[in-house]
């Protein structure tokens, strides 16, 4: 097993997160554990036991290394921050403008959105700490293939990953287009990743703000009237597809196997990571 693991590190790794991020879904179908279908600290469980198995130490230090790498171009902590409330707050206003609830920023609950903000740092069962070191800190730099169709391939993954989230009772409204807004906004994770030079932190921040403005601080419900979480869902996706297709037409340059994407382990040898190690 361990020669396997060796062997095949990153197919392993996907394996082991499906089956611990999927591990609750048929006790949860089964009505056993009625809590939760999906484990989101599945990736990042997953890199912690292939790592010192196919790497050692050395991948742990990089992972670490990766994951509070904050010495970055100024505009990534702006596309980190400013992308999700840009999209969000954009798609609120559409919304509005479609016939929606209306929604004023007074009304808002700006401490419950600072309590998530800050929470979901710290949290391993939420999806900032739980998925970014394993999807972009681990899996991402060891494709074997260019930068763009690694992210598309990921994207796919991923967007499987999150099925189980279809079929939660938790309250969860990303419902069937939350599956392909996944693959298009891996794209737009993949390429901050490559901006801030291998950033897991940054991602961090990404998804971080991503979920801590959502369609229920604007008051929307999707239990008492779902026709505005729909709505913004529907145009949440279509502003992340703009958003995708602007980072590859626009920033070609990052999608290239030059050395965008640093790397402190010898290990690491795709084109995805440092050119000068291959």
């Amino acid at each position: 097993m361990l020669t396997f693991v060796r062997r095949w590190p990153l197919p392993t790794f996907f394996v082991l997160t499906f089956v611990i991020g999927w591990l609750p879904w048929p006790f949860y179908a089964a009505g056993i554990l009625p809590g939760t279908n999906f484990l989101p600290i599945a990736p990042l469980a997953s890199a912690l036991i292939v790592l010192p198995i196919s790497v050692g130490r050395a991948g742990l230090r990089d992972l670490g290394a990766r994951m509070i790498r904050w010495r970055v171009p100024w505009y990534c902590y702006l596309a980190a921050v400013g992308l999700p409330l840009a999209v969000i707050f954009g798609t609120a206003w559409a919304n509005a403008g479609l016939g929606g609830t209306s929604w004023s920023l007074s009304t808002m609950a700006w401490g419950s959105v600072a309590v998530a903000f800050a929470v979901r740092w710290i949290n391993p069962l939420d999806g900032p700490l739980g998925e970014e070191p394993g999807w972009r800190g681990y899996a991402y730099p060891r494709f074997m293939i260019a930068p763009l169709p690694a992210a598309l391939v990921l994207g796919v993954i991923v967007a499987v990953w999150h099925l189980p989230l279809v079929f939660s009772g938790e309250g969860n409204p990303v419902g069937w287009v939350g599956l392909p807004t996944t693959f298009v906004i891996t794209i737009v994770y993949c390429w901050l990743f490559r901006r801030s030079r291998g950033s897991v932190l940054l991602t961090m921040l990404f998804h971080v703000t991503q979920g801590a403005v959502t369609p229920a601080t604007f008051g929307y419900s999707d239990i008492s009237d779902s026709s505005d979480v729909d709505r913004m869902l529907w145009l949440g996706f279509g502003a992340w597809i703009v958003v995708a297709l602007a980072v590859v037409l626009l920033d070609r340059a990052v999608w290239r196997t030059e050395d965008v994407v640093p790397d402190s382990s010898p290990v690491l040898t795709t084109a995805v990571v440092q050119k000068s190690l291959t």
